[in-house]
């Protein structure tokens, strides 16, 4: 059965003037010939996305669209439309955005993440912005800790929204970033918390001591690197320690702290020093 608005694998069954058919033993799809592969022929198989043309029928494209039905992606507004905008997919046909699913109005030129879902009444794209509408809610399984994708959305008052493994929605607090975030932006995060109710707090720095494991040994290498002395400690800013190493000074802290335990370290109040064998 073909998927409309995602990659299917087709048979080619026949050659037209505007293109070649193909099919999937039951629904047929038109591959305009300027998107036809030159060695293409009657009986293989080709890999195509399939979406409604604006003429009702089934188009095929070899194109790379930039979602399919069912992601969350970055997109730009191309073209307003009647009752709505018209959003730059990636391939020849445009993504509709009515203006019932835009959470703030759009206009030409803007970037918004937005979802990718099929209208019932037509089996056309359509995309929304009012992402908390189409984020999974229910059968969370992320354990603190785990690792995960990304896709930062938009600003909120507490921080970021960010959707997680293309499928849930959580927070990044403000107060715990040491980095200029924009929505689109792909980044790797971790699960900080999942709420009673189904809110999931995030960070973009791995939890646990597992985490300051790694980071014990990346600090002892940069030592090493830097003649045993690195100009960063107990008073330094936590701007100043997320530029250096990338990491929030509580896990500096926590880092230093195992190191000094250890008497790999000495501690001072603006710089760090690799204790000698």
């Amino acid at each position: 059965m073909i998927q409309i608005g995602q990659y299917n694998e087709l048979r080619i069954i026949n050659k037209t003037e505007t293109g070649l058919i193909l099919s999937d033993g039951d629904k047929e799809a038109l591959l305009p010939y300027n998107h036809v592969p030159k060695d293409a022929e009657v009986g293989e198989n080709i890999n195509v996305f399939v979406y409604m043309h604006k003429d009702g029928k089934l188009h095929a494209t070899t194109q790379k669209p930039l979602a399919c039905v069912g992601d969350f992606a970055y997109l730009t507004v191309v073209e307003d439309g009647e009752n709505g905008v018209f959003m730059d997919i990636g391939i020849d046909k445009d993504v509709y955005v009515p203006e019932k699913e835009q959470k703030r109005p759009m206009f030409k030129g803007d970037k918004h993440v937005v979802y990718v879902f099929l209208d019932d009444a037509n089996d056309r794209m359509v995309a929304s912005s009012r992402l908390t509408n189409y984020v999974e809610e229910d059968d969370i399984n992320f354990e603190e800790g785990d690792e995960v994708s990304l896709l930062i959305a938009d600003r909120s008052d507490l921080g970021y929204n960010a959707i997680i493994d293309n499928k849930y929605i959580g927070l990044l607090y403000t107060n715990e970033l040491f980095d200029q975030l924009n929505p689109g932006e792909v980044r790797k995060g971790w699960i900080k918390k999942v709420r009673v109710e189904g809110k999931i707090d995030l960070s973009l720095q791995p939890m646990g001591y597992g985490h300051i494991l790694d980071m014990k040994e990346v600090l002892i290498k940069m030592l090493e690197e830097n003649q045993g002395v690195l100009p960063i400690g107990d008073k330094s800013t936590p701007d100043d320690i997320y530029d250096l190493l990338k990491v929030s000074k509580k896990a500096f802290k926590k880092t230093t702290g195992a190191l000094y335990k250890e008497r790999l370290i000495t501690i001072g109040d603006h710089e760090i020093r690799l204790l000698s064998e």
